[in-house]
């Protein structure tokens, strides 16, 4: 059927060619060799270590401990990309000299030239690598043309590390960042190693100041730890278990409607744990090392509309969107006619920053379309409603957007769309689908139940209380030790996948 590749094809497998991802972050080797040894090195060296200098005699300090951070950090992307290793250092070095040179010409009309040749060039590397078969391929359609398409593999996490470079050499331009005349500063910013494949976007003004001086607390790490041993879990523990259950459903003989509805749950908190498990990662090995990432994901399935729901989700992209697209394009401080144009501009490019897919932008400028309706008339249509009703319409719309997402293709998509009204003469139910939701309820309860803050709220009021405060103290640990145990035991087996947003 056409539905059947579904998330598989074009999100489970794509990026499974370049097999030696496989072995960072969820895997062993990560794990238990690589970043232990990069945490021995990092500790064990002084941050700076003063140098005098034989011509002048002067005192020249060399930050060590970035050093070891960036050196790690080009080791662990050139691991699994020898290659566009070096097109991610030639974007950093491209933007660290556009920085100097709009530093230098402030002021002057060469401080924007810099600025355009700083955004062209990064913007031709992304469209270059990520889009340029799209484009081949459009034209062929469209022109009947027989251009060879180039196959380019995509180099992992260039829409991150690009929009980092970015934000760096804008804000340097709008005087948001002083500018970084340590290039050492800039590519330990740029390649980190936490961050560096599927963000968080983080911005140059966030890390500012921990570039120069951090400071690392026994408090800070252990935070550090647990959050990261959570995000492991979250991926391969509740993540990779509805992957599985999105793909039975999909492999079934007796699909059903229910079961379509049931399979745009498990893709949805499929992608949440996902990507939301390998943000907490980032956040906690950042606080391992001294930094201070914002955070990425805010329990966005609570949310009573389209707009909340993307304040709320991946909010370091939307967040960029909106302070490096949206407000220079006049924001809603403009005609309505303007305005309509300028939401549509930033979700095309949100949904085509996500991948060389027509699927991608239809669904970016799905919500685009709701976002427009909840400005002008949904809005005051919930708002005289008890909010049940809004938050049933957002998971609603919700659902339906993420099997767009995942579509093989149009046509894929177009059909899983259908199934879920009962296109084709679907039936509602069958007995497999029965089957297959008993099957899977506890993974089922456990991620509709973690993706709400109940059980964050429920341990901080326990926290609240001497007794509880201090039995949580001793089951805290406890259990963090199981979910690294149990992870590891999925490594071992070899049961859990690469993360879904390696691809962007």
């Amino acid at each position: 059927m056409a539905g059947q590749g579904l998330a598989l094809s074009r999100h489970s497998c794509s990026y499974l060619d370049k097999e030696e991802f496989r072995v960072l972050f969820s895997s062993i080797p990560f794990l238990y060799y690589f970043l232990p040894a990069v945490l021995f090195l990092y500790f064990l060296a002084p941050f700076k270590l003063k140098i005098f200098s034989k011509k002048t005699g002067e005192p020249v300090y060399f930050e060590v401990k970035n050093f070891i951070l960036l050196i790690a950090s080009l080791f662990f992307y050139a691991y699994g990309e020898p290659t566009y290793s070096l097109l991610m250092v030639a974007t950093t070095l491209s933007s660290y000299i556009h920085g100097l040179l709009i530093d230098k010409f402030r002021g002057k009309v060469w401080a924007k030239v810099f600025l355009c040749t700083s955004v062209i060039s990064s913007l031709a590397a992304l469209g270059f690598f990520k889009y340029a078969d799209f484009f081949v391929s459009n034209i062929n359609g469209i022109f009947g043309a027989n251009l060879n398409l180039l196959r380019l593999a995509l180099p992992i996490g260039i829409s991150f590390y690009t929009f980092q470079t970015l934000s760096y050499t804008v804000d340097v331009y709008r005087g948001d960042a002083k500018v970084q005349k340590s290039f050492i500063r800039l590519a330990t910013y740029v390649a980190l190693f936490p961050q560096l494949i599927a963000g968080p976007i983080v911005r140059y003004t966030t890390v500012e100041e921990d570039l120069s001086e951090r400071k690392h607390t026994f408090e800070n790490f252990g935070t550090g730890v647990t959050r990261l041993i959570v995000g492991l879990g979250k991926k391969v523990l509740i993540a990779d278990s509805f992957g599985a259950l999105a793909r039975t459903l999909m492999a079934s003989d007796e699909q059903s409607v229910v079961g379509y509805w049931v399979y745009a749950v498990a893709i949805s908190l499929q992608l949440y744990f996902d990507f939301s498990g390998y943000s907490d990662m980032a956040i906690g090995m950042g606080r391992m090392f001294g930094f201070r990432f914002l955070e990425n994901f805010n329990y966005p399935f609570i949310s009573k509309s389209a707009a909340e729901f993307w304040r709320r989700w991946h909010m370091s992209l939307g967040s960029w969107f909106r302070d490096y697209l949206y407000i220079p394009l006049g924001g809603n401080r403009v005609s309505v006619p303007r305005w309509v144009l300028n939401t549509l501009i930033v979700w095309f490019a949100t949904g085509f920053w996500h991948g060389a897919d027509w699927t991608f932008i239809i669904w970016g400028l799905y919500f685009a379309l709701f976002l427009m309706l909840e400005k002008f008339f949904l809005k005051k249509f919930f708002d005289k409603l008890p909010a049940v009703f809004s938050h049933i319409y957002l998971l609603f719309i919700v659902l339906v957007s993420f099997v767009i997402f995942s579509g093989n293709g149009m046509a894929g998509a177009m059909h899983d769309v259908g199934a879920l009204f009962g296109a084709g003469g679907l039936p509602l139910f069958t007995g497999e689908t029965g089957y297959y939701i008993l099957s899977y309820s506890l993974v089922l309860l456990v991620g509709i139940v973690g993706a709400t803050p109940l059980v964050k709220t429920a341990v901080l009021k326990i926290k609240e209380t001497s007794l509880g405060g201090k039995v949580l103290n001793v089951l805290e640990p406890l259990f963090v030790l199981a979910i690294l145990v149990t992870v590891t035991a999925y490594f071992v087996d070899g049961s859990f996948s690469p993360f879904l947003y390696f691809r962007f």
